[in-house]
């Protein structure tokens, strides 16, 4: 019996080529050669998330045997005895990615040959339309259209329509200002227009990113029932889904929810009631491929379908993983997508590409994906205070991003 290939090193990478700072995780084998990457990305505590796993996680696995997927994953989520926290949970998804990009690599398999094959050759991506106004998010969803897209996902001024006039309070604090009301007014408006532009056989999504109270995130799914919507996106915050059984019991607009879930206790009520249509989750964020191949079947037995998160702030090792779980599931719903530029396809290598609104996967083993470190480091990330989570209400009052 031959001796079983096990943890050399993990190094963590860190890089900023574009706006997001990213976390990739190397996990190096005893086998010459042989290595696999995964994402570990948490862009707003990326420092954290790094010391995570050089000072906690590294000491732990060193010389595990490889192979030992499931082990190595829930014994990373029990041994700090505290769990289910964003940090620890996106050190763990980076280890778990690159765990699986090592099996395949060494079964010659993509991970999505892994699980189970493919359901499908692509997967249907949508991308995000986005403007000042009306005509420009019009705009914004015709020229994604053109290009092949079927899904697209319309916004105006970001996430709660920033820019909308308000008063302020005398000596108001800075930060990103909103304002609810005037933003469910716009966004209706909005969604109205860009329908009637496009027809109705392009699939519309909305993202209200928990920006509503509760009774007018339900008047607001309501109000948006008529324009037909694929999905409808955090309704809610994650503390506030008890709401959804006020929203389901009232309109047939379907949600989606899940990218700031970290415990398993929040996806499970939601897709056990029926309460959702969708499940978001961001798969580092989860713990990696690992808890999301078990979501996903678990949905699957009451209806619900995937929709992995995967913004600018998903590395393409993530993306990546996303993908390969896309053309494993059966119930697959879209994958959320933003094109990469030219620089991110080389400093990424393998990284899937788009055509005519589907996303493929290459031939290559594992995830597909390398990173290549010598670029990577040209691009190091920057020490910044984020802005856009720094939301007010008109009235100065601190509210959820």
């Amino acid at each position: 019996m031959s001796n079983p290939v096990t943890i050399k090193d993990v190094r963590v990478i860190l890089t900023q080529p574009e706006n997001s700072r990213l976390v990739i995780v190397k996990v190096i084998t005893s086998e010459p050669g042989l290595h696999g990457v995964g994402c570990a990305t948490f862009t707003q505590r990326i420092f954290a998330v790094a010391a995570a796993i050089e000072r906690h996680l590294k000491p732990f696995l060193l010389g595990r045997d490889v192979d030992r997927i499931e082990e190595i994953w829930n014994m990373s989520m029990v041994h700090g005895y505290w769990r289910n926290g964003p940090v620890l949970n996106n050190a763990i998804s980076g280890v778990d990615q690159a765990l699986w990009d090592i099996k395949g690599k060494r079964a010659g398999m993509s991970v999505c040959d892994l699980l189970g094959g493919k359901s499908r050759e692509a997967a249907h991506v949508y991308e995000h339309a986005d403007g000042r106004d009306k005509q420009e998010v019009a705009d914004s969803a015709r020229s994604f259209i053109e290009q092949g897209y079927r899904y697209v996902r319309v916004q105006m001024g970001g996430y709660g329509g920033q820019g909308s006039p308000m008063v302020k309070p005398k000596k108001a604090p800075t930060g990103a200002y909103y304002n609810p009301r005037d933003y469910c007014r716009r966004m209706l408006d909005m969604i109205a227009y860009v329908r009637e532009q496009v027809g109705a056989e392009i699939e519309l999504l909305h993202d209200i990113h928990e920006r509503l109270a509760p009774i007018h995130a339900v008047e607001f799914a309501k109000d948006v029932e008529q324009f037909k919507l694929f999905f409808l996106e955090d309704a809610l915050a994650p503390e506030d889904i008890h709401w959804f059984r006020a929203i389901r019991a009232q309109c047939a607009t379907p949600l989606a929810m899940g990218e700031l879930f970290n415990n398993p206790q929040e996806w499970q009520l939601l897709i056990q009631e029926r309460l959702i249509d969708f499940i978001r989750m961001h798969i580092s964020q989860m713990g990696g491929i690992t808890p999301a191949r078990n979501v996903a079947i678990f949905a699957d037995m009451y209806g619900a379908r995937t929709a992995w998160h995967g913004p600018g702030d998903t590395s393409p090792v993530g993306h990546a993983a996303n993908l390969q779980l896309d053309l494993w599931h059966p119930n697959f719903g879209v994958q959320e997508w933003r094109s990469p530029s030219d620089l991110i396809y080389e400093i990424f290598p393998g990284m899937p590409v788009v055509e005519d609104g589907y996303l493929y996967p290459n031939d290559q083993p594992g995830l597909g994906i390398d990173i290549n470190e010598e670029l990577a480091a040209k691009y190091p990330c920057r020490d910044i205070v984020e802005d856009w989570t720094q939301t007010r209400l008109p009235d100065g009052s601190p509210a959820r991003p």
